[in-house]
């Protein structure tokens, strides 16, 4: 490895899990960087996370997702020691690069994903329009075909007219208890 041309500064890199494994593998290595006395050398941890809205039982919840499973992120100055404590810490199966060469992540992408994971809430995404056909994806009118009436941005609740019984009955529903037809 020291044949290799890596830059001795400070800088990002993505090392691969075994999938369900990146809390795991964050803890042990902070662990592992206390006990070899690698902290001029390995800086920082990162399981890289962002907030979710999800519909469980009809209930909103906001959720936390890993958004790259399998991934986590180290700062490090890359040496033959430092390469040794983080390629040895159990279920760390390899650094992303090119051969057994690690490549670091661009400044940019860093910051972009801090950003997105520091967002406390998150954003509801409505993509129909008002008198547009949709079905009813869960909750009691699971399984019906209804036209969006209104929208309500705030709160990410869509009002929907079902046709029930000869007649359009407006229902109120969670935009992600809904999808385009």
């Amino acid at each position: 490895m020291s044949k290799q041309q890596i830059s001795k500064e400070k800088n990002w890199y993505v090392i691969h899990t075994y999938s369900g494994y990146e809390d795991a593998v964050a803890k042990a290595l902070r662990q592992r960087v206390e006990s070899f006395g690698m902290q001029d050398k390995i800086f920082n941890v990162i399981v890289p996370k962002e907030k979710k809205i999800k519909i469980k039982n009809g209930k909103r919840r906001i959720v936390e997702e890993k958004s790259y499973p399998g991934y986590v992120l180290v700062e490090m100055i890359v040496t033959d020691d430092s390469w040794y404590v983080v390629r040895n810490t159990p279920n760390v199966t390899g650094f992303v690069g090119a051969g057994i060469t690690p490549i670091p992540v661009s400044k940019e992408e860093i910051d972009n994903l801090k950003k997105r994971m520091a967002v406390e809430e998150p954003e509801y995404k409505i993509e129909v329009r008002v008198g547009e056909p949709v079905k009813i994806t869960d909750g009691p009118f699971k399984g019906f075909d209804g036209k969006v009436a209104e929208i309500d941005n705030e709160r990410g609740k869509i009002k929907v007219l079902v046709n029930m019984f000869g007649r359009d009955t407006p229902v109120e529903l969670d935009s992600l208890q809904i999808k385009k037809l």
